[in-house]
């Protein structure tokens, strides 16, 4: 009887092992309740994911789940070269449109130096003008692909494409740049 129930516990462990290898696999993720898929197609290029994290506001709030994808074979490492990425947000309150102008121009501008925030602002004020109010639920996602721009989309709708790699850099940057948002978030999408 003894040896049967030392055999349980390393079957459990086996068979948890089994389950998160086989999600990892599969490469979808699930944070908060929240899934995103492993995979993404846009246009003809094909994303991985590469990780997820959660961003909480002033420690115990819940603001919202994102989820980094690069290319496939794309290290994290090389997230700033000129290769294909895409950040998904989903929200998790209700957020203005005037909230995500105000954070791109202060993340942006940290981020990046003067010279080079002055080449972007027309780009920066074209981005901000394509933003929209959000509902816990919706989620926006940002998609680079070299050689076209950088696609903002509200659940799965796109709002508008701006172009250049240097954009793509700078707007990247407001949660995985040198001053990112949130060194955590940055953190885990990053890992």
């Amino acid at each position: 009887m003894r040896q049967v129930r030392n055999i349980k516990k390393p079957l459990a462990a086996v068979a948890l092992i089994a389950i998160v290898a086989s999600a990892r696999l599969a490469g979808a993720a699930e944070i908060q309740g929240v899934k995103f898929s492993g995979q993404i197609r846009v246009g003809d290029t094909e994303l991985v994911l590469a990780n997820v994290g959660l961003l909480r506001y002033r420690i115990f709030i819940k603001a919202y789940v994102a989820a980094l994808y690069l290319g496939p074979g794309v290290e994290v490492g090389r997230l700033f070269d000129d290769v294909p990425k895409r950040l998904e947000i989903e929200y998790f309150y209700s957020i203005a449109a005037g909230g995500f102008a105000n954070a791109t121009e202060v993340g942006i501008a940290a981020n990046v130096d003067g010279q080079e925030l002055e080449r972007l602002k027309p780009r920066i004020a074209r981005l901000n003008a394509l933003y929209r109010d959000v509902r816990p639920g919706d989620r926006y996602a940002l998609t680079y692909l070299p050689g076209s721009g950088t696609e903002l989309a509200l659940n799965g709708k796109r709002l508008g494409l701006i172009e250049g790699a240097e954009f793509a850099v700078a707007v990247f940057s407001i949660w995985l740049g040198p001053k990112a948002l949130d060194k955590s978030l940055k953190a885990q999408l990053l890992e």
